[in-house]
């Protein structure tokens, strides 16, 4: 038995098909982690990766930038304010990303957007080495 998993961005479906777990991780409980049978459950991502394990054993990862994760019976929707799966990723770009992050870091520790942006890149960077 398997899931039918949807990532969806307002860019796009990132992701539709089945899975055999989906691994997220939520503001309120860290990693979670969901197979079949799975009770209802609705959570506030983190900033962090999502991976989608297919019926064949191959994994997917995504990077998703915050959003929500619903489980309900056979289907999880991950809906999310970005998701890239990590073939899709470009690495010059996030690792230019994560340089003006710092470098505004620098100057000013307390700047939450450069502090939210650089956690951003580094999760690209890290999915796209995944």
């Amino acid at each position: 038995m398997a899931f039918q998993v949807e990532l969806v961005s307002p860019e796009a479906i990132t992701y539709s098909g089945e899975a055999e777990m989906v691994i997220a991780r939520t503001v309120e409980g860290g990693d979670i982690a969901f197979q079949p049978g799975h009770v209802p459950f609705i959570g506030v991502l983190a900033v962090w990766s999502v991976e989608v394990i297919r019926p064949d054993g191959d994994r997917d990862v995504f990077a998703v930038h915050r959003g929500f994760v619903q489980v309900a019976g056979t289907k999880i929707s991950v809906l999310s304010d970005v998701s890239e799966k990590s073939t899709e990723i470009d690495v010059s770009r996030a690792e230019q990303a994560k340089e003006n992050a710092e470098a505004q870091l620098s100057e000013n520790s307390e700047n939450v957007e450069a502090a939210d942006a650089l956690a951003r890149a580094e999760l690209r960077l890290q999915v796209a080495n995944a």
